[in-house]
């Protein structure tokens, strides 16, 4: 049984100051298995992050639906859930990391790792454990733990946003170019992390233009230019 099936999902946006309605995305469709982790690739501007943030329910879905197989909820439909049923899924099932961190102010970047497990309903001591064992893995700098993120660097911003994601170890995870602006040790990092996500079960779904990252990694790449998989399990994962 799919955790994840989008179908005929479409959104389009509107400038009211043109009176013009655009279509950003149309006609998606693709399904996942739990544990499963799917690759999405096409130019700028063809709707890869429309559909993330959709999932997530930034946006509001125009056309479609995205069905979800919620351990708390059953499977309910993204594009229909409420606001309170939407709340409690990014708190416990449903993780996204962006380019961009937006966070608590006047929150230490320990602090914010911390909260990602304490919401999660973990222990004071066991939230402060897995938060200093991620923030080690993602080779963020001791001397930066008990200070704000807004003074760091845009790949340290990253890696910040990826380790609060990832420590809550979410049944669904949403990567919207979680390596854009990182090294190749950070990138071997983040690797190393969605393989442990992948092996505990986590689904994930991921935007990249890297793709030397995905290579070996993704079990399904979805090519927006043709709206098919290009590659699906068995094969080697080139695009």
């Amino acid at each position: 049984m799919p955790i994840l099936e989008v179908n005929n999902f479409g959104k389009r946006f509107t400038i009211h100051h043109l009176n013009k309605t655009m279509h950003a995305v149309e006609q998606i469709h693709f399904s996942l298995k739990p544990g499963e982790f799917i690759g999405i690739i096409g130019k700028s501007g063809s709707g890869k992050s429309t559909i993330l943030k959709s999932i997530y329910r930034t946006y509001l879905p125009d056309q479609g639906s995205i069905l979800y197989d919620s351990k708390r909820f059953g499977t309910i439909d993204l594009s229909k859930a409420t606001e309170r049923q939407m709340l409690f899924l990014r708190k416990y099932e449903i993780g996204y990391v962006s380019q961009f961190l937006n966070v608590m102010p006047r929150t230490t970047s320990r602090q914010l790792v911390e909260h990602s497990l304490l919401e999660m309903g973990e222990s004071e001591d066991r939230a402060r454990m897995e938060a200093e064992n991620a923030l080690i893995h993602f080779e963020l700098d001791p001397k930066l733990w008990d200070t704000y993120p807004n003074t760091f660097s845009g790949g340290e911003k990253l890696r910040l946003n990826i380790a609060m994601a990832t420590v809550k170890q979410p049944r669904l995870l949403l990567l919207d170019e979680p390596t854009a602006s990182l090294d190749q040790q950070s990138k071997k990092k983040v690797r190393e992390v969605i393989e442990k996500l992948k092996r505990n079960g986590t689904t994930l779904v991921g935007i990249f233009h890297d793709i030397e990252f995905m290579e070996g990694l993704c079990d399904k790449v979805y090519d927006m230019k043709t709206k098919h998989f290009i590659y699906e399990k068995e094969d080697e994962c080139i695009v």
